[in-house]
């Protein structure tokens, strides 16, 4: 672990001094060029902004509103007859919106079954196995104003559904 962390650390000082030598060599203000950069990424976040608020308060009024109770009962019998628990259902509806909403589904899962159980182990690989396809669609695209997305939705939850469903069966087989 030592030598990871030691080979790592050398790694990042080579690359940050890599990155100041070439600058020096092809005679760049490597600081204005870091300031512009920074003038450019805040540009980008105060965009992204009301996106990120809109999808916040989406989800907090989903928690509020009851509506994972509801799902909890209109589709948990279904999840339970494939062998897939019902408790995972605030985490598989969370996770394309919000990474943070989707870990506080995690948490409840942890603190709910505790963190040695299948389920929440289902969970932990279920978040490493999924993406928040709506979030980054939000971020990605709209921080370079793409406006027809195609079919990069489509193929992001179908994606997240195979992710859902390998982390389900994993799971199973090995724990």
């Amino acid at each position: 672990m030592q030598l990871v962390l030691t080979i790592s650390n050398i790694l990042f000082i080579a690359f940050i001094l890599g990155i100041t030598s070439f600058g020096v060599r092809k005679k760049i203000a490597i600081f204005d060029s870091f300031l512009e950069g920074a003038h450019e990424g805040f540009s980008v976040m105060v965009n992204l902004v009301p996106i990120l608020v809109g999808m916040l308060v989406a989800i907090n009024m989903l928690r509020a509103s009851g509506f994972f109770v509801i799902m909890h009962n209109l589709f948990g019998p279904v999840l339970s007859h494939l062998g897939i628990d019902a408790d995972l259902i605030p985490l598989m509806l969370t996770r394309p919106f919000s990474g943070s909403a989707s870990n506080a589904a995690l948490v409840d899962i942890i603190h709910q079954h505790g963190g040695n159980s299948v389920i929440a182990h289902t969970a932990a690989t279920m978040i490493g196995s999924t993406e928040t396809t709506f979030y980054l669609v939000a971020v990605y695209f709209g921080s370079v104003q793409i406006k027809a997305l195609r079919y990069a939705v489509t193929v992001g939850l179908i994606a997240d559904a195979v992710g859902i469903l390998a982390s389900v069966m994993v799971c199973h087989w090995l724990l």
